[in-house]
């Protein structure tokens, strides 16, 4: 089972996403063990107060290293597993790619920490975070959604989870056959009716031949990457 802990201070943001679809499948079946906690519960004032004004001046307010820090030691301590990851979901991270989903799906136990606000405190990044996660070179609200959709896209590659698993080696951004190949876009599929307003199904996907359907299938999504994101074939 993969356990993943997720700190924030908007806890009521993740109930909808964690309940539905594969993820509430997942945990269903005790795959999977999500649990979102608010940071403000390992604050020591009576107003639960877990941010403030950055020293040196300036807007905004800072995620102070305390709370954090208290959290943090707690879930380890607590922990089955003694190989934890500690990631922070920071604009500043490194661009999360399916490589990274794959890598951090091997591990048993991750938590996750959703940014907000102005920032965080820097001692943070340094003394108590394994790595720092952005998805994609643009500025959110907080690490919430971030935290999301990294957690989406580790969980549906633990085994079991994804009904099969087969089709997750054909997706987008996976390897195609050979470890020794690009990662290509997924190819196209089609479903009935076979003719829609004069736009048809392609032939060989009818044809019943599969080693021609494997080939075509190849072939469109090395076409399909080449014209959308060439960048993945270099």
């Amino acid at each position: 089972m993969l356990k993943i802990d997720i700190l924030t201070l908007f806890s009521k943001m993740f109930e909808g996403p964690f309940t539905e679809s594969i993820l509430g499948k997942g945990q269903e079946k005790k795959l999977i063990d999500i649990k979102v906690h608010d940071i403000r519960n390992w604050t020591k004032d009576k107003h639960k107060v877990a941010d403030d004004r950055p020293y040196g001046g300036g807007p905004g307010m800072i995620l102070m290293i305390e709370p954090l820090d208290l959290a943090i030691s707690e879930l380890k301590a607590k922990s089955k597993d003694k190989k934890i990851r500690v990631i922070l979901m920071d604009a500043a991270g490194k661009t999360f790619r399916q490589q990274e989903a794959e890598r951090l799906s091997k591990f048993k136990h991750l938590i996750l920490i959703a940014g907000h606000y102005k920032g965080i405190d820097e001692r943070i990044k340094k003394y108590l975070v394994d790595e720092e996660i952005s998805i994609g070179d643009y500025i959110l609200t907080g690490g919430e959604i971030p935290a999301m959709v990294v957690t989406d896209a580790i969980t549906r590659l633990i085994p079991g989870v994804v009904g099969k698993e087969e089709s997750l080696k054909k997706e987008s951004f996976s390897v195609y056959d050979k470890p020794e190949n690009p990662r290509l876009l997924g190819f196209p599929q089609y479903t009935r009716p076979e003719s829609y307003k004069g736009w048809k199904v392609p032939k060989v996907l009818l044809s019943g031949n599969h080693a021609e359907i494997e080939k075509w299938r190849k072939e469109k999504a090395t076409e399909k990457t080449k014209k959308l994101r060439p960048d993945l074939l270099k």
